[in-house]
C-alpha cells in the first residue's frame, strides 16, 4: 500500500497510539509532555518516514545499521525535494537545532555491533541498546569523531540495557548485578562525545509485564539518586505501553500497533 491510503492508514493508527498514550499518562497521574512516543520504523520504507513527518513525527526509531543509513540519507533527500527542510545534511547530522521542529532525531534501537558503532554515531541522536563497556568506548570515538567532522553538533546520547531475565542473546546487563549497571553509566557519563540518557529494557517474553517493569523502575531510582540530572527510561512496545508508562517509562518504542505488519519483502 502506498500514496494518500498508506497516509491514511498511518494517520488513524497514529490517532490511536497517541490516544493510548494520553490514556496511560492520566491514568497513572503524570504529565503527558513527559513520554516520548517513538515510532519504530525498522523494514519499512522511507516513503512511510516521510507520511509520518508529515503527520507530525520528529523521532523514529531503526535496528540495523545499513538499513538505517540508507534510509536517512533517502529520507533527508525526500524532505528537502519538499522543502520541509532547509537542506539535505540537516537530517545526517544526527542532531543539529535539534530545537527546530523540521529536523529528525534518529534513535538506533537494535542491538549494535561494535563494528558499526562507529558509523552508528554518525547519525544516530540515541542509542538504545548499550550494554558492555568496550562498545561506550567504541561509541564514544565515533561520536567525537563525528562531531569534530561537523556530522554532529550534540553528544550521543545512550541507554543503558537492563536485562530482566538474564538471556545473553536479547542483551543487556543484569538487573541483579548493580554494580555492572553502575559501572556501564559511570563509564556512559565519563565518556568524551556521549551523554547518559538513562536505562532501556525488553522484559521476558514469557512473563507478568507488571511485575518486571516495576524492577526496572526500581533500578532506574536507584541509579538516579548517583547522578543530578534527569534519567530517562525507554521501556513499553505495542503490547505493553500502557503498564511501561504506569512504571515510569519516559520513551515507548511502537512499531506494528502504527506500521502494521512487517513487509513481505523484508529480512
Amino acid at each position: 500500500m502506498t500514496g494518500a491510503p498508506r497516509e491514511a492508514e498511518l494517520a488513524a493508527s497514529l490517532a490511536r497510539i497517541q490516544a493510548r498514550i494520553d490514556a496511560a499518562a492520566a491514568a497513572a497521574g503524570r504529565d503527558r509532555a513527559d513520554i516520548e512516543f517513538l515510532p519504530v520504523t525498522k523494514f519499512f520504507p522511507a516513503s512511510d518516514v516521510v507520511a509520518l513527518f508529515g503527520l507530525g513525527c520528529r523521532a523514529f526509531g531503526e535496528s540495523r545499521e545499513q538499513e538505517a543509513a540508507g534510509k536517512v540519507a533517502e529520507v533527508s533527500a525526500a524532505l528537502s525535494d519538499k522543502k520541509l527542510i532547509t537542506a539535505p545534511g540537516e537530517l545526517l547530522d544526527a542532531s543539529s537545532n535539534i530545537e527546530s521542529n523540521n529536523v529528525i532525531r534518529w534513535h538506533m534501537i537494535g542491538r549494535i555491533q561494535r563494528n558499526k558503532a562507529r558509523a552508528v554515531a554518525r547519525w544516530a541522536a540515541v542509542a538504545h541498546s548499550v550494554d558492555t563497556a568496550p562498545l561506550i568506548a567504541t561509541l564514544s570515538r565515533g561520536a567525537v569523531e563525528a562531531l569534530d567532522q561537523g556530522r554532529r553538533s550534540e553528544p550521543l546520547q545512550v541507554y543503558i540495557q537492563v536485562s530482566l531475565d538474564g538471556d545473553p542473546a536479547r542483551g543487556g546487563v543484569p538487573v541483579d548485578r548493580p554494580d555492572l549497571v553502575d559501572e556501564l553509566c559511570a563509564a556512559a557519563d565519563a565518556a568524551p562525545g556521549l551523554g547518559l540518557a538513562g536505562l532501556m529494557a525488553i522484559p521476558p517474553l514469557a512473563s507478568a509485564a507488571d511485575a518486571e517493569f516495576a524492577r526496572l523502575e526500581a533500578e532506574l531510582l536507584r541509579v538516579q539518586t548517583q547522578y543530578p540530572y534527569r534519567l530517562g527510561l525507554s521501556a513499553g512496545m505495542s503490547n505493553d505501553l500502557e503498564v511501561a508508562v504506569r512504571h515510569g517509562s519516559t520513551c515507548v518504542r511502537v512499531g506494528t500497533a502504527l506500521m502494521g505488519p512487517r513487509p513481505l519483502t523484508s529480512p
